[in-house]
């Protein structure tokens, strides 16, 4: 996978969850509710591109924030 993308996936995230004001304990509790197994710490390393993303946690974190595919994947 290439770095500079996850980054800018994360980035996004990390946007997108704070435009909703939401902290990361929140977003992985909410995650956690879902049946997603992720930690606070997990969800701090996606954010910077450190961690790979998986499809329940996109779609999970699409549906939490309200937002669309487009927001999560823009990358120009």
């Amino acid at each position: 996978m290439n770095n500079i993308i996850e980054t800018a996936v994360g980035n996004n995230i990390r946007k997108l969850r704070e435009k909703a004001g939401i902290t990361q304990e929140t977003l992985a509790t909410k995650l956690q509710l879902l049946g997603c197994s992720i930690t606070r710490s997990a969800l701090a390393k996606i954010e910077v591109g450190q961690r790979h993303l998986y499809p329940d946690e996109i779609i999970c974190i699409k549906n939490i924030l309200k937002v669309s595919y487009d927001d999560i994947f823009d990358v120009n």
